[in-house]
């Protein structure tokens, strides 16, 4: 699914002149497919995080890895570590999928906590940019 398909509000689809796609609704961003530089689908969108005390989006959730919701795992990806393909109208996230699938991650009924430096620490390394990830 992509943004234009979650649009309800037609700011994409019927004003040219509107946002994006350097300014999106969170709303359209769910749902969304991620995707690496070898064109392989890592997951979807799952939800946005935003830090509401500094007004910036922190991390996407990614789904990755279920079959029908069967053991799906979920990944906080630093929203920076994200790209948006406005030509195939999906995110790319430039990391292996042997990699994602060793990246630290969580199930639907046990989040962590996010506001824990300790593991923002750990989940924003693993992402950095200045570390190869193909």
């Amino acid at each position: 699914m992509n943004y234009e398909t979650r649009d309800t509000l037609g700011m994409y689809k019927e004003s040219p002149d509107g946002p994006g796609p350097h300014l999106m609704g969170a709303d359209t961003l769910v749902g969304n497919d991620v995707y690496n530089h070898k064109e392989e689908s890592l997951g979807d969108i799952k939800e946005i995080m935003l830090d509401v005390t500094n007004g910036q989006v922190s991390y996407a959730v990614l789904s990755f890895g279920s079959f029908l919701g069967m053991g799906e795992k979920l990944f906080a990806v630093p929203w920076s570590a994200l790209t948006l393909d406005t030509a195939n109208k999906r995110f790319v996230l430039n990391v292996d999928k042997n990699r994602l699938s060793d990246a630290p991650g969580f199930d639907k009924k046990h989040w962590p906590n996010m506001a824990d430096k300790t593991w923002a620490k750990q989940v924003d390394s693993y992402y950095a940019k200045d570390e190869p990830r193909v």
